[in-house]
């Protein structure tokens, strides 16, 4: 090999190639392809996942020792990395992290996380037990819909002709906000009864089957909504909707049956390999015919999730596969996207933070009241019915899932999207201290 070299060498001064370094030079030669090296696009996208992820990790453990759920640690990590402070005071170092040209492998990234993330939540849905408890459950899930979809339409009334982009017309402009206030974090609420042992209690049931039962139906609502916004006239909607119609009636009655039947345990009773790739590939065409058809793919994610076979731990073995993955490395790329795209000193007067605050009491108002008072109709005492709205009010990562939605179809402005996300963190801190504190109160009357 040595002789090779040697002899090589040779042809480069016949093509006039030679080249000697000097000493000094070859040092030079060394420190810039250091340079180029760390700046290649994935090198700047691994130590930008290393930063995300050991930042959304501590402040989540940092939550959790404050009674807080982990994902408002997570979610507050994406806020602290984007403009509203690292860029705002440290503008160099945010400009070395998070160069522009790198945000789009950020984006495209944290949407394979999401679509990762929705096929799990679509998973976590117990269809069975929605149909066994329908009377109580349907009752306050929709009235936990229907009434701050209201008022997120009447508040939208008065926002539109400030904060509405140009271009938005006030249908969209108002159901949106009517979903926005409407939404329920299912996996939060799901995390928060089980850290509080009340997920073998019919409350603790009752509660996580409103939420399920209230995820769809949102889900449902914000695919129309997404089909009207982009085919610009109702009727145009109308033809989307008929599509979209199909396609989960072909994902429900063909692809569920399929793979039920392909479902069936191997030689060890294990799950064959040919099986979770069917799974795989359900997953990505779902997403991929509800993007074409124009009603996103996160809406496929959770359909081809809702359609797993629920027999032989199917769905467990498979959420096992996915979840650490979608959670812990690509989830915090998508808190940080958002937090990106928050510019929280948008709002440098008063009045745009009386607006936020305006923006937050509608929605606990529309929620939490909600929700209690339809659990109070359908028989619970006070103290129940209060944990359920409590527990509904949960907004969390959904939340700000539907205001990226928004926010990329043009439908939210700047200004109204940070408030959203203020208005969706605080939304989820509030959950646990109003559970300690209907407790207490309870324990007081009795």
């Amino acid at each position: 090999m040595y002789w090779v070299l040697r002899v090589g060498k040779q042809l480069e001064a016949g093509q006039g190639r030679a080249h000697n370094p000097l000493p000094h030079a070859a040092w030079t030669d060394f420190i810039a392809a250091l340079q180029q090296s760390f700046s290649s696009p994935l090198a700047v996208l691994l130590g930008q996942i290393l930063a995300i992820v050991l930042v959304a990790r501590v402040l989540g453990r940092l939550c959790r020792l404050l009674g807080q759920p982990a994902v408002v640690g997570e979610m507050a990590a994406g806020i602290l990395l984007g403009p509203s402070l690292l860029g705002r005071y440290f503008p160099e170092i945010s400009g070395l992290l998070f160069p522009a040209k790198s945000l789009d492998n950020i984006k495209f990234l944290s949407q394979v996380g999401l679509i990762l993330f929705m096929f799990v939540v679509g998973m976590d849905l117990d269809l069975a037990a929605i149909r066994g408890k329908a009377h109580k459950a349907v009752v306050i899930s929709h009235a936990s819909i229907i009434i701050p979809f209201a008022l997120g339409m009447s508040l939208a009334y008065f926002l539109y002709g400030t904060f509405a982009p140009a271009g938005v017309g006030f249908a969209s402009f108002s159901l949106f906000m009517g979903i926005a206030m409407s939404i329920t974090a299912f996996p939060v609420l799901a995390r928060i009864v089980q850290e509080r042992g009340m997920h073998k209690t019919p409350l603790g049931t009752l509660v996580i089957t409103c939420a399920a039962a209230d995820d769809a139906t949102a889900w449902c609502l914000l695919a129309a909504v997404i089909a009207l916004v982009k085919a610009g006239t109702f009727v145009s909607a109308l033809y989307i909707l008929a599509l979209a119609l199909a396609y989960v009636l072909l994902m429900w009655r063909l692809g569920r049956p399929l793979l039920q039947r392909i479902s069936r345990p191997g030689t060890e009773g294990q799950l064959r390999k040919s099986a979770v790739a069917t799974y795989f590939f359900t997953l990505i065409l779902s997403a991929y015919l509800a993007e074409a058809i124009g009603i996103h793919a996160l809406f496929g994610a959770f359909l081809a999730g809702a359609i797993m076979p629920a027999e032989g731990h199917v769905r467990e073995v498979v959420t096992g596969k996915v979840q650490d993955v979608a959670v812990v490395l690509l989830l915090p790329l998508f808190f940080v996207y958002t937090g990106l795209r928050t510019e929280i000193g948008l709002l440098n007067e008063g009045y745009l933070w009386g607006i936020c605050a305006i923006i937050i009491a509608v929605a606990v108002a529309g929620k939490f009241l909600g929700s209690a008072l339809a659990a109070r109709f359908v028989g619970h005492a006070w103290p129940d019915s209060l944990r359920i709205g409590a527990l509904m009010n949960t907004r969390g990562l959904m939340e700000l899932v539907v205001l990226n939605i928004g926010y990329d179809l043009g439908i939210l402005s700047p200004r109204i999207f940070a408030m959203m996300v203020i208005m969706a963190l605080a939304t989820t801190c509030m959950t646990g201290p109003a559970l300690n504190l209907i407790e207490r109160v309870s324990r007081r009357a009795i």
